[in-house]
């Protein structure tokens, strides 16, 4: 549910958090001792008894009178801090997350603090990091549709689209087909379905058709030394955006297939967007893409009504 990039740069945070921690109590620390000589000799006692309680416990003898001097030079360590203004806890380490004291986990348990960032680390790799900060189901703009029976239509295609992202995971390898004119809302709907999927947990990826394509051209022509292309096989979700817009070429129709073919055959979900109405993705794509795009396990939404880009832009 997260790729290996997105888990190493949550741990350099987390690891960076403890660090800091640390350094940040050390610092108050010295600065405390500065302040406080007598700090020094109390805290090189205190590592004293420490080590005296525990070797007497594992002999089985009596700790009770280390243990109160130990206590009693705690106390004393406390007010001593706070007799200069400090709070007694002033140089105890202040960890960001005090459930996992910034480890990143709670026994063999990841955190929530680690779940968090991996979250927003999704997000960032998702491809629709700015969309999904302004669009989502709530905020979804009727105004666009120019009458009754298309605000119905969208009114449905929202429901619908809300049902699967609520309930991704439940089904596999159910996809979306997206199909209408430029700013009708195709985008808009991707968009807050990348940010429920994202948010239940999943390794969401947006990009357009010609770009994975590109990726494939990467992988096939130039062979680097790590795949850029095997993402788009591998995410939960893939939002494949302006399918039709891509050069036509045999490559690419093979780049096309495998990757849908792929995802299908993996069960793993896809969102297709694109311009082209139903009957012009069957005249541009042979009958093996066309009946995968198309497949028994795929919802088509028809999106209606006037371009919401060229309203925006009259208003």
């Amino acid at each position: 549910m997260y790729t290996r990039d997105n888990y190493e740069k949550v741990k350099a945070i987390i690891d960076q958090r403890r660090n800091e921690a640390r350094i940040s109590r050390d610092e108050r620390t010295i600065e405390l001792r500065r302040r406080l000589p007598e700090l020094a000799k109390i805290d090189e006692e205190l590592r004293g008894t420490g080590l005296v309680i525990f070797k007497t416990a594992c002999e089985g003898g009596d700790i009770l009178s280390v243990r109160s001097r130990n206590e009693e030079l705690v106390k004393k360590r406390r007010e001593l801090i706070k007799s200069i203004g400090f709070p007694e806890d002033y140089d105890e380490i202040k960890y960001t997350c005090p459930h996992c004291n910034d480890t990143g986990y709670v026994d063999i348990n990841m955190c929530n603090c680690f779940r968090s960032l991996l979250l927003i680390e999704n997000v960032k790799s998702s491809g629709m990091g700015k969309l999904i900060d302004k669009q989502s189901f709530d905020n979804f703009d009727f105004n666009t549709c120019p009458d009754d029976d298309s605000k119905h239509q969208m009114e449905l295609i929202l429901k619908s689209a809300k049902a699967y992202a609520t309930n991704f995971g439940k089904h596999i390898g159910h996809n979306l087909l997206l199909i209408g004119k430029t700013g009708t809302g195709k985008t808009h709907i991707s968009t807050a379905i990348a940010k429920t999927v994202i948010e239940k947990g999943y390794y969401v990826l947006y990009d357009s058709a010609q770009n994975i394509v590109s990726a494939f051209e990467t992988d096939t022509f130039k062979k680097p030394a790590e795949s850029v292309s095997e993402k788009y096989l591998e995410c939960d979700l893939l939002i494949l955006d302006d399918l039709g817009t891509e050069f036509t070429t045999q490559f690419t129709v093979s780049c096309l297939y495998n990757l849908i073919n792929t995802r299908y055959n993996r069960g793993l979900s896809t969102v297709i967007s694109t311009n082209l109405s139903a009957r012009e993705l069957s005249e541009r794509y042979d009958d093996r893409i066309y009946s995968r795009i198309v497949g028994a396990n795929c919802t088509i939404f028809e999106f209606k009504g006037l371009d919401r880009r060229l309203n925006s832009t009259l208003e």
